[in-house]
């Protein structure tokens, strides 16, 4: 026998629900409005991005080893602020974390074909999550300042979480159409929202951390 929920009956009662459902929403809604008064001023454009020596390029999976179409999009936005001065150096951020899934080889290669040179590309093979990459970028690669180049439904949430690990953040959010894909992302994001919340105030240690990296400065170092 199905047991079916009661809704009150009395007007005290409904008004009591009502509030209940509304709290439940705005406090649903809390993170994502963070995340916007955090990063009202920090969107830009390919061509009004600041100038700024690394650009980082967060994962967006891979098809058949291949960037997929999203990914693709923010490689070719990277390449895009590379070729117009912008940036120096681009960190792919991605993950590794098994033998047959490759996105920061995949992520270079892909920028290789679009004419970056190899020396100016720097990787990151354990970008698990949004933190993690920023976290590491920081710590690992020492970035202090960046372009982060994502979706549009995801930039807000990149930038803000890279400048709670202490990277001056400026984010290029790349539009695509609205197909079932970026309906899910935007999705997602209400609920990621709210784990960025968490991971900006309790700064978690990431999946993996492991020595420093002098990528990105042998690179910069180079590009000079």
């Amino acid at each position: 026998m199905r047991i079916r929920p009661r809704l009150p009956r009395t007007r005290a009662g409904q008004r009591r629900l009502v509030q209940v459902v509304m709290a439940v929403c705005v406090l649903a809604l809390l993170p994502a409005t963070w995340l916007y008064l955090v990063t009202g001023d920090r969107l830009r454009t390919t061509a009004d991005a600041p100038h700024t020596e690394v650009g980082v390029v967060f994962g967006a999976g891979l098809w058949d080893g291949e960037p997929s179409p999203y990914l693709a999009h923010r490689l070719d936005a990277a390449a895009q602020l590379y070729h117009e001065g912008r940036v120096e150096v681009l960190l792919v951020t991605g993950d590794n974390s098994r033998e047959d899934y490759d996105e920061p080889d995949a992520m270079r290669a892909y920028l290789t074909r679009h004419g970056v040179p190899a020396a100016r590309i720097v990787t990151d093979y354990a970008g698990f999550d949004t933190w993690d990459s920023c976290v590491r970028a920081k710590k690992i690669f020492g970035v202090d300042r960046a372009v982060l180049v994502s979706q549009g439904f995801h930039i807000r949430r990149a930038v803000a979480l890279c400048d709670a690990a202490g990277i001056e953040s400026y984010g290029v959010g790349v539009a695509d159409k609205h197909d079932v894909t970026w309906y899910y992302g935007g999705t997602r994001e209400v609920f990621a929202a709210g784990k960025a919340v968490l991971d900006a105030v309790f700064h978690p240690a990431p999946t993996f951390l492991g020595p420093k990296e002098h990528g990105v400065a042998r690179a910069l170092a180079a590009a000079r």
